[in-house]
């Protein structure tokens, strides 16, 4: 997609203050000097067979998007691809799983778009509020931040022992109960306690998202692998071969934008570049807040997840080290 869109010129505003230049989750306009729109979308296929938990994951997917940029949902509208040859129950499950994760947000469902297509597809649209002084962006990391993660990794691998059919009822349960899982209470926290950079880990990756934040904000990232956290059962599957196509995609277009200690398991490797759906946020937080926002999150049952640090200005290199 990079390469199709290098060439377009995109329209800028003085009121566009976030755009498509630092890849973050929305693009955010001000309205007024007390009020900005955020405009996010997504939409997938199904990871899961139950269709009402599916339409729960997908709309969690689309409505962290808000919170990743410290916003408030406010208005959401469905997109759904669906074949009318097809059960329209399902469709209606679907639905109402959505429906369920948007009103948990507190946001309004307003409309939507279907059209007959042979793979069903679901998200939502996405418009919230935000202060203009209190936008939460990838660009902002600074040297000496902590970089912290607030759900554990691998629900891409699960994901994909699932359709094997491999997937163990813990792993399932554990995988699907994250991806299901609003941001809203992690992204308020880091709203108070004023994180310097965030996004959410979702299709490129913890290292893919990572990289982004890093670019945006002009430094490099050194990151310990054996801290990260990773739900049941991912190193196992992943030992087994069981990792999602975009794992080695999302590689190959880090290249050598991430350096890699030589004694890093290449599971390890795999599993940091492996796409995740609602996954958790990745916040860089200033050394004097960590513990703040640390003690926060887990008073609250989120994991707080201490993967790294902001390590120097220039050009941006990810360092994982093992």
């Amino acid at each position: 997609m990079e390469e199709i869109l290098k060439d377009f010129q995109f329209p800028t505003h003085p009121d566009l203050l976030v755009g498509t230049d630092t890849r973050d989750d929305a693009g955010v306009y001000r309205l007024n000097q007390d009020m900005a729109l955020i405009q996010t979308l997504d939409f997938f296929t199904p990871m899961v067979d139950d269709p009402f938990l599916f339409g729960q994951i997908a709309a969690v997917n689309a409505l962290n998007d808000v919170y990743a940029m410290g916003g408030t949902p406010l208005l959401t509208m469905n997109i759904v691809a669906f074949p009318q040859c097809e059960d329209m129950q399902i469709l209606k499950q679907i639905l109402a799983g959505g429906l369920s994760k948007i009103e948990e947000a507190g946001a309004l469902l307003v409309g939507g778009h279907t059209v007959d297509d042979m793979e069903p597809k679901y998200g939502l649209a996405v418009t919230g509020l935000v202060h203009p002084q209190k936008i939460i962006a990838n660009k902002g990391a600074r040297p000496g931040d902590l970089i912290y993660l607030s759900k554990p990794l691998g629900n891409g691998i699960i994901a994909t022992a699932i359709k094997a059919e491999m997937a163990s009822s813990e792993a399932y349960t554990e995988a699907t109960t994250w991806m299901a899982t609003l941001n809203r209470t992690a992204a308020q926290i880091m709203s108070e306690v004023g994180v310097h950079a965030a996004t959410d880990v979702t299709g490129f990756g913890l290292l893919g998202h990572l990289y982004e934040m890093a670019s945006a904000s002009g430094v490099s990232v050194q990151v310990c692998s054996r801290e990260i956290e990773f739900m049941a059962d991912v190193l196992e599957y992943a030992s087994m071969g069981l990792i999602p196509g975009g794992a080695y995609t999302n590689r190959d277009y880090l290249g050598d934008k991430i350096q890699f200690d030589q004694g890093l398991d290449p599971v390890i490797r795999d599993l940091l570049c492996s796409p995740e759906t609602a996954g958790g946020l990745l916040v860089a937080v200033d050394a004097t807040r960590a513990g703040q926002l640390k003690n926060a999150w887990k008073e609250n049952g989120i994991p707080a997840i201490m993967i790294g640090q902001v390590t120097e200005p220039g050009e941006s290199v990810i360092e994982v080290r093992v």
